[in-house]
């Protein structure tokens, strides 16, 4: 609007004691004092114009996350194909294919290069393009910007420019970094979620100047001008120095008053801000490293198999060339009829190392064919269907968002399947920043009948060991107790049917409490307290559904929003709240006939990472004045008075339980104030609430410390926290599948281990180390030296006790801040670091910025040399993303920013277990099996080459036709092979999932390593060899037609090529595990194709060129020798891999090969007990995840009934001696 808005009446700063105080002197600090480089950027606001000529140009506001642009996309992209080093080869023969030494065409040479760079080069150009479009998509939203005369109107965000004035509203991102001038409140307060930015769910509170307070509507910024001199741009979040040149005053600028691009305006209608940087300058942008080419393990493992195939090349082009160069000196002028020399003198005896140094470049050309071209375009065809098939996956579509799986990079599909380590953010990726009220203990009494999934799951296991199932694992005497299972029903608490409606954030089902049933407990007094704290013991704001009439909370946090939901449950409903009060609608002393209630607001001590604890004073209507308090319970019980422990220990024993499951836990407590006494502290308090200077902080803190003491505990709160749905389940299988998860979050170390604990990378009787960063005394002479002969010390000691643990079951959890990783990550520290996180089963790094999420990620790629998986949602997320061997982005979250970084996008965490475990497993043996019968064929082909050479006096002469040459690697054996690498499945997906442990043939690399690699050689050397010498001894010296002629050159070739075609389609089909009829119809198809063309090939006038007219019809279909050379050719070939694989099945089978075989005899459906056997030992042994922490729960428990049983025992012993 042209006026602005009714400006909020709540003067918000009043409630917050530490976070946004605003000192009520007229005094300012005094300005920042800084000259020199790093501090030069000047800003005029309201004034834009000023900064479109230099030296106050600065860039512009548009981002691009793309690796290439119009006028560098030619030169990189084709730097990036000839990286490749076979295509250099080819580079290399297509130059030479120019010259009169090649025994093939130019264009037969140059053709295939060009269409095989072109396609690559062109995949690029697209997955650029697609990132571009998402680019523009953010460049392009909309900013209400002022133009002039207090006239605001709609801008792209890429055009706006330093020293625009901005007005945000709420629930908008911020499209670049601004100076905070004013808020829709009246004191300058707004509320910023910077989720995006550092993972925090919590929103965070930022204040404006008090001289741009009066900045209250559109019309104020007519005349509008000031100026700012601040730091230059740094990727520093946490940090901005500046000053506000306004009114011929200067004041000093922290970073209270900055909001930084990509967080989101929250709880406030609207601020005005000034632009400070734009676009790359950006604090967000500055962490975004440039997208990197990456390319996968397998590709850089072909670069080495083609070094290896070159040698080879080299070798046998050298031995040819030494076998030319005595055939031309010895036997050539005995060969008059050659006419020798000839005119280009590739052929004199009087030069025999000139013509030898010809003939080893035509024989470079003419056996390049053991380096097949047709590799890098089948791959690429293999790679892009496989990442349709990523991105159709229905079971990877999210129907809320109507979102698919998107592969936005298909270079990589098959390092999918070899990831070590997955790096993950927690914010938006694990968590979806919503908790559910679930249990609760009051007075020492615990309520909620509502089971964690932890404890049903343990059991259900049990159920199944004491049912028989497990037999040889549960004790013979609890078999025979009939009661056996009710006795772990007993311990485990079991989830009713409910059939009221689904409420979000509240799960608690208990009828003890429900429906004003708790005025009939016993503890009635306590309750009513426990309600009341929930109720009052907060900063929300309500916001009433003026159709429902119902309230719904804008909270600081998630935790305070599920116990605000849960107290309007009890009858306890928060409904306003003004400048000095708390208004709440209970439903006391009568269920039916709620009351509104008032309790004044006299203090609220807010929560700090460091207090851990918040409390609110109030005055109820008697007058009364109460101290309400919730906090951790560490905290809480060392604040206990001694008459306020009544409750401790069964209160203790409730929040072991619920920890246990995995559920979040607070301890509430009150006190009652004296009237003398509270007015004492409270002059005290807010003397040092005005105080100015740098110690207020501190002397804030003891006082309040003064006050929250000698508490009375009332009870504990038990919440979920609502992860993503299948998040636990997901990182169980994955952590089955042997996969190692860190989580790298900005978030505090407490809510990080929360989360850890509910998503189960964190259990109870899991040993924690936590490396810190301990304060240093003015004393010491060199704190940062101290610091790090400390942390290293932490380390030392950390790494040695895991060594000399003896418990098998022993579980060690890594939790480090960012503030330590700022010194662990140093040079001469970072392997320590290493060596310590990789010992331990899991790792939390908390208060991280993202250039530490890059730096950690690099050093887990570098350290350790194994594949990384980062993933996240945010923009904090990026440089994590584009560092590790593979990125993926939570797509349908709010941001975008990772999901343009990313190589693939998913919508929710949960499918990552799919990407992984079956897409990525499946890519990757395609692609292995792929490469390996590739480099086969090619040297089963090549290789029958040189063997002529020596049958035609090293000439050059090939025995084959060119033009079965040229559809050898194009048509005859490229869509088997394409078909291999599509559909093969050595298992379904289904039974993938089942049994994880599958995944880990993709990081041992089974199916790519020498032994495999050299092996598939072996066999194209073996299968050459065969199909030459075979031949060759067949057709010789004999008749092979009725009239009695003997075989020329063209039909050796032919028969020969006709055994190498059959020989490798039998070969893939006898490799490939899964059978479509697209897979029949291309590898049998490609052998009928053959035989059509041979005939079409031989009806034709151009066969009489090469003496092939009719090659099939008259001169080889007629011969029986043909057809039983083809037969005893094919079979001879084929029979050492078949009796290797049975061998290999019968005595030494893979995992795969054990299931494909209780598969094909359907014992998995007949006999269920050996199939769930079978499934329990395909998962690798770990420490963390749902699983792991089931088993842990399952010893407890055998533990408890094994004492139950023995007191049991003992005690029936006793009876009968008596």
């Amino acid at each position: 609007m042209a006026g602005g808005r009714i400006r909020a009446k709540i003067r918000r700063s009043h409630l917050y004691t530490f976070a946004c105080y605003r000192s009520p002197t007229t005094q300012e600090d005094s300005p920042h004092d800084f000259q020199g480089p790093g501090f030069s950027r000047m800003v005029y606001c309201n004034q834009p114009q000023m900064h479109e000529q230099k030296p106050l140009k600065y860039c512009t506001n548009y981002i691009s996350t793309t690796k290439y642009n119009v006028v560098t996309f030619l030169p990189k992209a084709i730097f990036e194909q000839f990286r490749r080093v076979a295509n250099l080869y080819f580079l290399l023969a297509a130059v030479l294919s120019l010259t009169p030494v090649s025994p093939f065409s130019p264009v037969s040479m140059i053709a295939p290069l060009v269409f095989v760079v072109g396609l690559s080069m062109a995949k690029e150009a697209l997955e650029d393009w697609r990132r571009f479009i998402q680019d523009m998509k953010v460049n392009l939203r909309k900013a209400n910007v002022h133009k002039k005369d207090g006239a605001f109107a709609l801008k792209p965000w890429m055009k706006l420019r330093v020293g625009d004035i901005v007005k945000v509203e709420k629930d908008k991102f911020f499209p670049a970094d601004l100076l905070l001038l004013s808020s829709s409140y009246e004191d300058g307060i707004c509320y910023v979620e910077t989720m995006n930015l550092d993972g925090e769910t919590n929103l965070k509170v930022k204040r404006s100047l008090e001289t741009t307070l009066p900045l209250e509507d559109d019309q104020t910024f007519k005349d509008f001008s000031a100026t700012i001199r601040c730091e230059d741009p740094n990727p520093n979040l946490y940090t901005f120095v500046g000053n506000f040149e306004f009114d011929r005053q200067v004041f000093p600028l922290d970073p209270s008053q900055i909001l930084l691009r990509d967080s989101k305006l929250r709880n406030t209608a609207f601020v005005y801000g000034v632009v400070i940087f734009t676009g790359h300058d950006s604090k967000v942008m500055q962490n975004a490293t440039k997208s990197p080419s990456k390319r996968s393990r397998i590709e850089k493992q072909m670069d080495r198999i083609i070094y290896v195939l070159f040698s080879l090349l080299v070798f046998i082009s050298f031995i040819s060339s030494v076998g030319f160069i005595a055939k031309t000196k010895r036997d050539l002028p005995k060969w008059w009829y050659l006419q020798v020399p000839d005119q280009d003198s590739l052929y004199d005896p009087g030069r025999p190392l000139t013509s030898g140094f010809y003939h080893l470049v035509t024989a470079l050309i003419l056996y390049g064919y053991l380096i097949p071209i047709s590799l890098y375009v089948s791959i690429e065809v293999v790679k892009v269907l496989q990442a349709l098939f990523i991105n159709r996956d229905i079971h990877m579509y999210d129907e809320e968002t109507g979102t698919p799986a998107q592969a936005r990079t298909s270079n990589l599909n098959e390092e999918l399947g070899q990831v070590d380590t997955i790096l993950s953010d927690k914010t938006g990726t694990l968590t979806c920043n919503q908790m559910d009220f679930l249990k609760c203990s009051i007075a020492g009494t615990p309520y909620g009948m509502r089971s964690s999934e932890v404890e049903l799951a343990a059991a259900k296991q049990m159920a199944l060991d004491i049912d028989g199932q497990s037999q040889a694992s549960t004790p013979q005497s609890w078999r025979k107790s009939g009661g056996a299972f009710s006795e772990v029903e007993l311990e485990t608490v079991i989830s009713s049917k409910d059939e009221r409606p689904a409420i979000k954030g509240f799960s608690f089902e208990d009828v003890h409490l429900m429906n004003g049933n708790w005025l009939k407990e016993p503890n009635a007094d306590n309750v009513l307290l426990f309600f009341r704290i929930l109720s009052i013991c907060h900063t929300a704001i309500p916001e009433e559904n003026e159709e429902t009439g119902s309230y719904t909370y804008e909270a600081e946090s998630p935790d305070e929003g599920a116990f605000l939901i849960a107290a309007r449950e009890f009858g306890f409903e928060f409904c306003k709240r003004t400048q000095s009060s708390i208004f709440v609608r209970e439903r006391y002393p009568s269920f039916q006939e709620p009351i509104e209630r008032e309790y004044k607001v006299l203090n609220l001590l807010d929560f700090t990472s460091k207090r851990k604890r918040m409390s609110v004073i109030v005055r109820d209507e008697n007058g009364q004045i109460l101290l309400l308090c919730k906090g951790a319970d560490s905290i809480i019980f060392d604040r206990l008075a001694r008459n306020g422990r009544t409750y401790e220990e069964a209160t203790t024993k409730h929040l072991n339980e619920y920890g246990e499951t995995g559920l979040r836990t607070l301890v509430l407590a009150y006190k009652k104030l004296d009237e003398a006494k509270y007015s004492a502290w409270n002059e005290e308090f807010m003397r040092a609430k005005t105080s100015i200077g740098g110690d207020r902080e501190g002397m804030l803190e003891r006082i309040s410390d003064m006050m929250e003491k000698d508490l009375i505990l009332v009870g504990a709160t038990a919440v979920e926290d609502k992860l993503q749905n299948g998040v636990p389940q997901c990182i169980d299988k994955l952590a089955q599948a042997g996969l190692k998860i860190w989580v790298l979050t900005g978030d505090k170390m407490e809510t990080a281990i929360n989360i850890g604990y509910a998503c189960s990378l964190l259990r109870q009787g899991m040993k924690h180390i936590c490396i810190t960063t301990m304060n240093t005394d003015a004393i010491v002479e060199d704190p940062n030296k101290a610091i790090k002969e400390n942390i290293l010390m932490q380390i030392t000691n950390a790494t040695q006790m895991i060594k000399l643990e003896k418990d098998p079951h022993a579980a060690f959890a890594l939790i480090i801040d960012g503030k330590t990783l700022t010194y662990t990550l140093e040079d001469d520290m970072k392997l320590h670091f290493l060596n310590l996180a990789v010992g331990c089963a899991s790792v939390i790094c908390c208060r991280v910025s993202p250039k530490q999420k890059a730096l950690v990620t690099r050093l887990v790629k570098e350290g350790t040399g194994k594949t990384t998986l980062a993933i996240g949602d945010g923009a904090n997320d990026v440089g994590m993303i584009q560092e590790a061997d593979i990125g993926v982005g939570i797509s349908g979250c709010e941001g975008m920013q990772a999901v343009m970084a990313s190589d693939f996008a998913i919508a929710q965490f949960q499918f990552l277990e799919r990407l992984l475990v079956v897409h990525g497993h499946w890519c990757y043996k395609r692609i292995a099996q792929m490469i390996c019968y590739f480099f086969y064929k090619n040297i089963a082909f090549g290789l029958t080459i040189f063997y002529f050479e020596a049958f035609a006096g090293f000439s050059g002469q090939s025995v084959y036709v060119d033009w079965y040459m040229l559809l050898f690697n194009v048509v005859l054996t490229s869509l088997p092979v394409i078909s291999l690498g599509v559909f093969e499945q050595d298992v379904d997906s289904e039974v993938c999932l089942q049994f994880p442990a599958l995944y880990q043939q993709g990081p041992k690399n089974l199916f790519f390593d020498w032994y495999r690699i050299f092996g598939w050689m072996g066999n194209g050397l073996y299968t050459s060899l065969i199909i030459f010498f075979l031949n060759i001894i067949i057709f010789y010296d004999q008749a092979f037609r009725p009239g009695g002629q003997t075989a020329d050159m063209t039909a050796v070739g032919t028969t020969m090529f006709t055994c190498i075609i059959w020989a490798v389609n039998t070969q893939i089909a006898l490799t490939m595990s899964h059978f479509t009829w697209i897979q029949h119809l291309f590898v049998w198809g490609s052998v009928v194709f053959w035989y059509l063309f041979l005939f079409v090939y031989g009806e034709l006038t151009y066969a009489l060129d090469v003496n092939a007219f009719r090659v099939l019809s008259e001169i080889l279909g007629p011969a029986p020798i043909y057809w039983s050379t083809t037969l005893l050719v094919t079979v001879a070939c084929n029979l050492p891999y078949l009796a290797h694989i049975s061998f290999q099945r019968s005595f030494n089978p893979l995992d795969h090969h054990v299931i494909q075989e209780i598969k094909y005899y359907k014992k998995d459906i007949e006999d269920r007990h050996m199939w769930r056997n079978e499934r329990s030992k395909a998962r690798q042994k770990t420490k963390i995840g749902f699983s792991a922490r089931v088993d842990a729960k399952i010893r407890q428990l055998k533990g408890r009934l094994q004492k139950k049983y023995s007191s049991m025992s003992s005690n029936g012993a006793v009876a009968q001696q008596t």
